[in-house]
């Protein structure tokens, strides 16, 4: 059939839009795959023209198109301040642990997931930078939207301050990780993903208001620091000789090279317009001057091992990388084995052809590590013999910290984590207000978590997309979550099934006619008969968490002998936690509260006895 016939046919049939719309958007796909390839590439200037076609071909792939087009135009303007760093260093690490062969504190990185950082930092962000001797911490952490933002918290005695955000200028809408302060306190250096970037993770600075006592508009730190690709944790060193980041610009997806660069206080910042030349400069290839490097403060290492503790620790590196060797190929096998088992027909052939290949590969590692044990153990006896006396422990932590590079004038040694972060934090106080209200604009609720014990609801609609502040018809607070692909939306927390039920023609009269009432125990959804018997079994207790975070305030001790009551002192999250109680009034229970409030016991709340 002619095309012109086939398209008379589909107009016919009203489907030219579909012919049409489904070529566009595949073109729109090519345009924007060679854009990000030119970005990459540094080409800047054909990455925006790629995009600027897109939006020709396409005017509805508007939304699609410009994240792509603001980072290449962004990072055309970048293009005009470059600078020329002296490359001292540079060398590839592993992902997973690439921080601890920085010359900073040993024993100061600390692994995530932990008290700071519940969530954990995914593929980049494995760690918080937490020194021993610190009193005032800079972090980042992920939100309950998945977001990394920078925290801070202050030790006030022997408490730490509640988590804050540090600053709205340094929030940004995606990822900020790594905030690392100079050693003279005056600068911040942060990596970031949403501020004005040209793609991928960028390096700012924020420098230090003293007037306004807050950090200043963040600055992009510009080429060959930033690129394309990801870019982060920046620092100077504490002698004034280097400055230090990572990036994965040439390396795999499992590692990300480490640049060591000269210490430049006053850069001179000049065009670098050639899409090549700016490539070979963000390469950063080392200078290979022996005389601009230092190993001493490299290191950090400064005691020189002697001939027997030389090969002991030899020996013990050897041991270890054998141990190393033969766990990653067991582990390899296992993957393998797990893989053969879901794998298609043309496909268990090869598998079986690597299990087998490494099943025999690892009787040989086995036996190199059982000759090197022996030859540890003998070495051992040896000094034994001879009188030497070693101190193990302290030789294993030298052995495990690697020494890399060396050969080339500039040493990195793997420095050791430290403990678990375990902190007596305070409680942060809770500003929004989660009184059921009907205000001229509705509130989202500020954390959708439900309290413990029973808490009723009333249910207002169930829709595909987030609700906006205008569905909420003036309702505060009002608590979203998603279920599937569909955002459910609620509001109030009631305490009671009275209070739920007075509440609900309300609600109804703000036009949501199909409002009913939901019940939920410890978070999880119950049914409202169930909820309603055990509210008649309730008991209450008062929790509060003291204002100075150690003790009861004057005059609390007193009221507690007076009434005969039971008072229990613990430690939750890090937060020192009294409770007193039970109380089967709930009024009762309230009167305490006003009574510890009026004494100064600080947050106080009503909660169910379990």
């Amino acid at each position: 059939m002619r095309k012109k016939a086939l398209y008379t046919i589909l107009i016919s049939l009203g489907l030219t839009a579909a012919l049409v719309q489904a070529p566009a958007q595949g073109t729109v796909g090519r345009l924007l795959a060679k854009a990000d390839s030119a970005r990459l590439e540094y080409d800047f200037a054909a990455a925006a023209a790629y995009c600027r076609k897109a939006i020709e071909t396409d005017s509805t792939a508007v939304g699609a198109v410009e994240e792509q087009l603001m980072m290449s135009e962004n990072g055309q303007s970048m293009m005009d301040f470059c600078s020329q760093p002296v490359v001292v260093a540079r060398q590839t690490f592993p992902i997973k642990d690439f921080f601890l062969y920085y010359p900073l504190k040993n024993h100061a990185w600390r692994k995530s997931p932990n008290q700071l950082d519940s969530l954990g930092g995914g593929v980049l962000s494995q760690a918080v930078y937490f020194p021993e001797d610190a009193s005032d911490i800079l972090y980042s952490a992920a939100d309950e939207d998945g977001i990394r933002n920078i925290y801070r918290t202050t030790l006030a005695d022997s408490i730490w301050t509640a988590p804050t955000l540090i600053n709205e200028q340094l929030t940004s809408s995606s990822d900020e990780i790594y905030p690392m302060l100079s050693p003279d306190g005056e600068s911040l250096y942060f990596a970031s993903k949403g501020l004005y970037g040209m793609g991928g993770y960028d390096l700012y600075v924020s420098s230090w208001n003293k007037e306004a006592g807050d950090w200043d508009v963040p600055v992009n730190l510009g080429f060959p620091y930033s690129s394309p690709y990801d870019d982060f944790l920046f620092i100077n060193t504490e002698d004034g000789r280097y400055s230090i980041f990572a990036s994965n610009r040439d390396c795999g997806k499992d590692s990300v090279s480490i640049y060591v660069l000269e210490f430049d206080s006053m850069p001179v910042r000049n065009a670098v317009r050639n899409p090549r030349d700016l490539k070979a400069l963000a390469e950063l290839n080392p200078a290979r001057d022996p005389s601009r490097m230092d190993n001493g403060s490299a290191t950090g290492d400064n005691d020189s091992p002697g001939e027997e503790t030389r090969r002991y620790m030899d020996k013990m590196r050897e041991v270890r990388h054998l141990r190393d060797s033969v766990s990653r190929f067991n582990q390899g096998i296992d993957v393998l084995r797990s893989e053969y088992i879901t794998a298609a027909e043309d496909k268990k052939a090869a598998l079986e052809e690597e299990i087998l290949g490494r099943e025999l590969a690892l009787p040989e590692l086995n036996v190199a590590l059982q000759k090197a044990v022996r030859e540890l153990q003998a070495l051992e006896m040896e000094f034994l013999a001879n009188g030497v006396i070693l101190d193990v422990a302290r030789l294993q932590e030298k052995a495990d910290r690697d020494i890399v590079g060396a050969s080339s004038g500039y040493t990195f040694t793997r420095q050791s984590y430290g403990p678990d972060i375990n902190l007596t934090m305070m409680k942060p106080e809770r500003e929004f207000d989660y009184s059921f209200m009907i205000l001229p604009e509705g509130r989202f609720a500020e954390d959708n978590t439900l309290p413990e014990g029973i808490v009723y609801q009333i249910q207002l609609f169930t829709q595909s997309r987030k609700a906006t502040v205008a569905d909420l018809k003036g309702l505060s607070p009002v608590f979203e979550r998603k279920s599937g692909s569909r955002y459910i939306c609620s509001a109030g927390l009631f305490r009671t099934y009275a209070d739920a039920l007075s509440n609900l023609n309300k609600v109804k009269r703000q036009g949501f006619r199909t409002a009913e009432i939901r019940a939920y125990r410890d978070g999880e959804p119950v049914s409202v008969s169930t909820a309603r018997n055990l509210e008649n079994d309730r008991m209450y207790t008062v929790v509060f968490y003291p204002a100075n975070g150690q003790s009861l305030p004057e005059g609390a001790m007193e009221l507690f002998r007076e009434t005969g009551m039971d008072v229990a002192k613990s430690v939750e999250n890090g937060s020192v936690v009294f409770k007193a109680g039970p109380f089967r009034d709930k009024d009762e229970a309230g009167k305490l509260i006003t009574a510890l409030k009026a004494l100064g016991a600080g947050d106080c709340q009503l909660s169910e006895a379990r």
